[in-house]
């Protein structure tokens, strides 16, 4: 498998998550919102570093990593990149959460999420998504 071939399969796969992402929007599961969006900003993450060459780590966050390599993005703006890892960051630390609730809380996902997170957590994702779409709207086929 070549590196354009990865980097197209898991923007296919942010791309999922994006569709998923919107229906759960639409039928009020916030929670499911929070986790989809953060697992699109990943995977759209991942795929534009390896589409440029980067093998990114195993961790959720690679915000860091595109920060490092702003320069491979000359059609990216610093400001861009800058909001771009901090997407990542915060849902970063939201996913765990979203998924199985708050222990220290105890409160179960659907009790942490209001429509405005969701509705934040979304246009994040979006922002991203349509940021990387680029990269990729050659290769989704």
């Amino acid at each position: 498998m070549t590196n354009k071939e990865l980097a197209s399969g898991l923007f296919r796969q942010a791309t999922s998550r994006y569709k998923t992402m919107e229906e759960a929007f639409q039928i009020d599961d916030y929670p499911y919102v929070i986790r989809t969006a953060q697992e699109c900003v990943e995977l759209c993450l991942k795929a534009v570093l390896i589409s440029i060459g980067i093998d990114p780590p195993k961790w959720h966050d690679v915000g860091s990593i595109l920060l490092d390599n702003a320069s491979r993005f000359p059609s990216l703006s610093q400001n861009l990149i800058e909001e771009m890892a901090f997407i990542s960051r915060n849902l970063r630390g939201e996913r765990e959460k979203s998924m199985y609730g708050d222990d220290i809380l105890r409160l179960p996902p659907d009790r942490l999420y209001s429509k405005y997170d969701a509705e934040m957590a979304k246009k994040w994702a979006e922002k991203v998504y349509i940021t990387c779409l680029p990269f990729f709207t050659d290769r989704l086929s």
